[in-house]
C-alpha cells in the first residue's frame, strides 16, 4: 500500500513507500523517553539508527514532514504564564530581528506571517514562557532594550487559557498493517 500526500494544492502529488508510512506511524505520537530514542525507533522498523536520521532528514526536506519538534507543557514545569508578542517590523529587516529573538532562551516560538491590512499590521510572532506575568514583561523589555527595538509597534498577547497540545497525526498504525 502507498500513501499519496498533497504537498502543494493538488499539484505537486508524493508518495510515501510502506516503509515510510511505517517510519511517521511510528515518530507521529513523539518519540520515547531514553538516552537514544532514534536507536529504539530503528530496531523497532529493522533499520539502522544512521538509515532512520536519514530518512526522517529526506522527508523533512521534500516538505513531507513539515515540522519536527518537541511539545512542552510549560505549565507543569512552572511556566504558568505566556505570551504571544506580535511586531510590526519593516520587511527589509524582519529576518534579521527574528534571528535576534530566536537567540534568547525565554522565546520557544517565533516565526514570520503576513499582515492582515488594514486590521492586523504584525508580520513576526514570538512566544514568551515565564514563571509569573512579571517575568514575561522583564524578558521581553530586556530583549527590547538590547536592540532599541522601542519604534516598533508590538502586542503582548496573554494567554487566557491553556488548550491541549498534541503532535499532528497523518497515518493511523491501522493503515500501516
Amino acid at each position: 500500500m502507498q500513501l499519496a500526500l498533497d504537498n502543494n494544492g493538488g499539484e505537486n502529488m508524493s508518495v510515501l513507500n510502506e516503509a515510510d508510512q511505517q517510519l511517521i506511524a511510528a515518530i507521529q505520537n513523539g518519540l520515547p523517553i531514553s538516552d537514544r530514542p532514534y536507536a529504539g525507533i530503528a530496531e523497532q522498523l529493522g533499520m539502522s539508527e544512521q538509515a532512520l536520521v536519514e530518512r526522517i532528514s529526506a522527508l523533512l526536506e521534500k516538505g513531507l514532514i513539515k515540522r519536527f519538534g518537541v511539545v512542552v507543557r510549560h505549565h507543569e514545569l512552572g511556566y504558568r504564564e505566556n505570551a504571544m508578542i506580535v511586531w510590526d517590523i519593516p520587511d527589509a529587516l524582519v529576518h534579521g530581528v527574528a534571528d535576534k529573538i530566536r537567540a534568547y532562551p525565554f522565546v520557544t516560538l517565533c516565526y514570520r506571517r503576513a499582515r492582515q491590512l488594514p486590521d492586523w499590521p504584525y508580520n513576526l510572532f514570538c512566544m514568551i514562557h515565564g514563571k509569573s506575568r512579571d517575568k514575561v514583561m522583564h524578558y521581553l523589555e530586556e530583549m527590547v532594550a538590547a536592540h532599541c527595538w522601542h519604534q516598533y509597534p508590538c502586542e503582548i498577547l496573554f494567554s487566557k487559557r491553556r488548550f491541549k497540545q498534541g503532535a499532528a497525526n497523518y497515518i493511523s498504525l491501522a493503515e500501516c498493517e
